[in-house]
This record gives C-alpha cells, sequence and structure tokens, in this order.
C-alpha cells in the first residue's frame, strides 16, 4: 500500500499527558477501529458516510485505502486507537479537487488538541495531493465539534434540514463547512503550519 504524499509516519507527540503516535491506516488496524467505534457516543457517529461499528463496513474501508481513494492518519496510545483524521477524495471527474475530511476523537481525548493536530496532518496531505476544497459534515448540535473546524477556518456552506436519521429515527439537521484549501497554502507558506491554524 502506498500513500501519496506521504508523510513521516510513524511519529509520536506529547498531547495532554500521554505520547500519542500517529500513523496511517494498514488493514491490521481493522479489530483496533472496530474496538474504537464501538465505544463511541452513538451520536458521534450520524454523519459518517459508513457504520464504522460493522466489521463488513471496515473492510471496505480497507479497501479505499489501498486504492487510493482514502487517506487515514491514525492516533494511537498505549496500544488503542483514540482517534482518526480520513481524506476522501471524490472520484468524480469534476470534482476531483475536493475532499471531505472527517476527524474522530474518543472521548478521553477531547479538548486536548489532538483533534487540531489530525487536522493539520490531513491539511498537510491533502496540500501534497493537490486537493484545492476540503469539506465537512456533522449534525447542527454537534457545538463543540464545529467551533473546533470553525476554528481551524472552516466555513458553513450549507445546512441540510432533517437530512440524518438516528437508529430511533430521530432527525437531525446536517450542517457543511468548507475550508478553501488554497487560502491555507498561502498562510503556510507565509508563516508556517502552526500559525496557519492559529496556533
Amino acid at each position: 500500500m502506498t500513500h501519496e504524499g506521504m508523510r513521516a509516519y510513524p511519529e509520536t507527540r506529547r498531547i495532554g499527558n500521554k505520547d500519542v503516535t500517529l500513523r496511517y491506516m494498514r488493514p491490521e488496524d481493522q479489530s483496533g477501529i472496530l474496538a474504537f467505534a464501538r465505544a463511541m457516543p452513538e451520536h458521534d457517529l450520524l454523519f459518517l458516510r459508513r457504520d464504522i461499528t460493522l466489521d463488513s463496513e471496515v473492510q471496505a474501508w480497507v479497501k479505499d485505502i489501498a486504492e487510493g481513494t482514502i487517506t487515514t492518519v491514525l492516533a494511537e496510545t498505549g496500544g488503542a486507537i483514540v482517534g482518526y483524521a480520513t481524506i476522501h477524495r471524490d472520484s468524480l471527474r469534476w470534482s476531483s479537487h475536493v475532499a471531505e475530511l472527517r476527524v474522530m476523537i474518543a472521548p478521553a481525548m477531547r479538548g486536548k488538541g489532538l483533534g487540531r493536530v489530525l487536522t493539520q496532518e490531513a491539511f498537510a496531505i491533502a496540500l501534497s495531493q493537490g486537493i484545492e476544497k476540503m469539506m465537512a459534515q456533522m449534525t447542527l448540535d454537534q457545538k463543540g465539534a464545529i467551533a473546533t473546524f470553525e476554528g481551524i477556518g472552516f466555513r458553513p456552506e450549507a445546512l441540510l434540514r432533517d437530512h440524518v436519521k438516528d437508529r430511533q429515527g430521530v432527525k437531525h439537521d446536517l450542517l457543511v463547512l468548507s475550508h478553501e484549501v488554497a487560502n491555507f497554502e498561502a498562510q503556510r507558506a507565509a508563516y508556517g503550519v502552526a500559525e496557519a491554524f492559529g496556533a
């Protein structure tokens, strides 16, 4: 398996009071991803493209990585996955410059800066892949996630009413945010990655 825009992983960072290792997702991570997903609050899984609590869906994810349509960076500590960032490139020719960013953090690791670190890594990879626009989706009531994404330059682009239905049949609004990667690249060139993210 090769990774376009290869980063020098694995890399260990001190986040909160833990050493967290960043690395690319591999086929042998399926059981770790399942354990991570099944421990997440159900509401956090609503906006995902696939139900990653299912083995078959994680297998499909691994296949997409092998085919190059998805790049996933995992965060791991103590042998357990505690977060990930995924760049999902659009396969349509007329929107191949667009990618969707999904970041998921274990509840115990939230508020410590891991989401920002994973997003920085995802942006660096997206830039090297020639991505021009990043999209993110979340339900409107995920205020913490929205604030995090807006804090790094994402802006609301669309609100889809009653677009997501949970397992109890309750409908939720879906917020679509976007970020022009070219603007980030200009800031990165002028100031560096940390300053481009307001770190």
